[in-house]
């Protein structure tokens, strides 16, 4: 059985209300800005992402993230999993991400994660994203018991969990 339905079509543009920023999935050609984002920030991320998905790796080169976001990519053409960019209106800076992944603790329907870079951590455009992402799971996506990982659940309690069956 699939986690998501076979007709379940996913939002490919989702404008972040009072910003004017958007989420749109991921690319390959998104690299040139993945990367300063990702590298830009990645002592934070690893501290968040690094005892789950031992991301990002601190020798992570521009062709491991290219190879990576060809990996999302195509994961999201075969709705395997999400993930999605937050970008400028001018689609010129990648500002953080959004990942939606089936289960891989026991106890929900869909995992959710996201993440801003560094300069935008406490202020508006994070408390932007913090207030959407909830809202558009609930509204746009077809789970029941979604988990934000990292806000329902610390990190180290989901790792705790039994693996989903």
């Amino acid at each position: 059985m699939s986690w998501l339905p076979d007709d379940f079509v996913h939002p490919v543009y989702v404008p972040v209300p009072n910003t004017a920023l958007h989420l749109r999935p991921i690319r390959e050609a998104d690299t040139p800005l993945d990367y300063p984002a990702v590298m830009g920030s990645r002592e934070r991320l690893w501290e968040i992402f690094g005892p789950a998905w031992a991301w990002p790796k601190e020798t992570m080169t521009y062709e491991e993230d290219r190879v990576d976001l060809l990996r999302h990519e195509k994961e999201i053409a075969a709705h395997q999993s999400f993930n999605y960019a937050l970008l400028d209106e001018e689609e010129t800076a990648i500002l953080g991400c959004v990942y939606i992944d089936p289960p891989e603790r026991a106890g929900s329907d869909g995992e959710v994660s996201w993440w801003v870079v560094d300069d935008l951590v406490g202020g508006e455009v994070e408390r932007a994203l913090d207030a959407l992402v909830p809202q558009w799971i609930a509204a746009d996506w077809p789970f029941r018991q979604p988990r934000c990982l990292g806000r329902d659940i610390t990190w180290q309690d989901w790792l705790a969990l039994p693996r989903a069956s």
